[in-house]
């Protein structure tokens, strides 16, 4: 491990703001906070540590289901990938909200020029991602890239920033019973009409990315916006809560167990008590499976039309109001844990460095390891490789993080966001 003293903590373009040395690297994926006066535990250039280490985690999760082994073969192993599959995509938009409010101020909203120059940092973010995940896409990995996604995610949240922690846990719950019933309505409409071919041959967004556009982004993709909206807005509601004060963070920890045996207890109920339920999944099932469908996705991640069993499944990319339910408490269960033990154990701090340092320069090695897929050919390798192919990635990123963050502020791509977000500060 690189010593701290190795390299002096440089970057064009820093500035001093009243004191303090201004930090807004990426808030898209790394953001900054002043340091609180107390727990949870900030590093001495105000980072929240327990964040970067979530954060982290949730590359490494992504990582695993890219490039890591199969669930089938079983064991330990199995179970790990299993559990990181969904999961890892979910907590990294549930670290989304805590970006958007740490941007646009925390604990308490900036307003005025402040405020309409952040407004405009977001917005330039949100396309860039937008553009940088296309880009992504464009190499034709099998990767299902979720940058464009997340930069639509927001821009749809935007909105909301100002609001306190009360009614964004009220729209958070209200998105999360409804959103994923309209998303299986409107699958079913595509497929049983033509009216998404016409808007998609409509769409410019479509037509510039030789994609589906905005049908994708909403309504088709792997990450559709709709049943996403309920985990950045969730986590815009934990921001806004006062994390210093003794025992808030541990009842979202708490409440983040509940949820999660909530949806994945329902679901697992609802599956054998609901006459038909279990045995209509199995039919319609990609794996001809629906044992494990209240937590897995051996089930198949795509609702079944005219198959309004599917409603009941929990699997994590499933988008169904169980499965929202529980990744949502996966995550803030895991945020929590991460907040918890970074504030009470510097030795915990210090193992966990190399995966806290991936999670401060996450854009950056998120998109990394999708220019090495591309680049190595992993997708062309026997299945016998996955794991020490998955080894190699993290240990080359937390490696890489390591080295970076001991010399910058920021990472590569975090500080070319940075820069393409300078002209918001000329907004009156």
């Amino acid at each position: 491990m690189v010593g701290a003293g190795a390299c002096r903590m440089v970057e064009p373009g820093d500035s001093l703001d009243r004191g303090h040395m201004r930090r807004d690297a990426s808030p898209d994926l790394a953001p900054e906070t002043p340091a609180p006066a107390g727990p949870p535990y900030t590093s001495p250039t105000g980072r929240l540590v327990g964040l970067d280490l979530a954060r982290g985690l949730a590359i490494l999760g992504m990582y695993s289901a890219h490039v890591g082994p199969d669930p089938s073969v079983g064991g330990a192993l199995g179970w790990a990938m299993e559990a990181a599959r969904g999961r890892s995509a979910t907590l990294f938009a549930v670290l989304a909200g805590f970006t958007l409010v740490i941007l646009t101020g925390r604990p308490r909203p900036r307003t005025g020029r402040a405020g309409r120059q952040a407004v405009g940092k977001v917005l330039i973010r949100s396309f860039s991602l937008i553009a940088l995940g296309y880009v992504l896409t464009s190499l034709d990995t099998h990767v299902l890239v979720i940058l464009s996604y997340y930069g639509v995610l927001f821009l749809l949240a935007l909105p909301l920033y100002r609001l306190r922690a009360a009614a964004l846990v009220a729209i958070a719950a209200t998105s999360a019973l409804v959103m994923p019933h309209v998303l299986y309505l409107l699958r079913a409409a595509v497929d049983d009409g033509s009216w998404s071919d016409t808007l998609i041959a409509h769409d410019p967004l479509a037509r510039a990315t030789d994609s589906d556009g905005i049908v994708e982004l909403f309504v088709t993709g792997a990450y559709p916006v709709l049943t996403y909206l309920p985990y950045i807005v969730t986590g815009m509601a934990v921001a806004r809560l006062d994390l210093r004060r003794p025992g808030v963070v541990g009842r979202v920890g708490l409440l983040g167990g509940v949820l999660a045996v909530s949806g994945y207890g329902g679901s697992w109920l609802a599956l054998r008590l609901v006459p038909g339920a279990l045995e209509g999944v199995r039919e319609a099932s990609a794996t001809g499976t629906a044992a494990s469908a209240w937590w897995s996705d051996a089930v198949g991640a795509n609702p079944v039309p005219g198959m309004p069993a599917w409603l009941l499944v929990a699997a994590p990319h499933s988008q169904t109001t169980l499965s929202v339910v529980a990744n949502t408490g996966v995550a803030l269960a895991v945020v929590a844990a991460c907040l918890i033990g970074t504030g009470r154990s510097a030795r915990l701090r210090w193992v966990a460095t190399p995966v806290s340092a991936v999670g401060s320069i996450a854009l950056t090695v998120y998109a990394g390891h999708i220019v090495a897929i591309d680049a190595l050919g992993t997708g062309d390798l026997p299945d016998s490789a996955a794991l020490p192919v998955l080894l190699s990635f993290a240990a080359a990123a937390m490696l890489f993080a390591v080295v970076w963050t001991r010399c910058f502020r920021r990472g590569p791509l975090e500080y070319l966001l940075h820069v393409l977000t300078m002209p918001a500060r000329l907004i009156p």
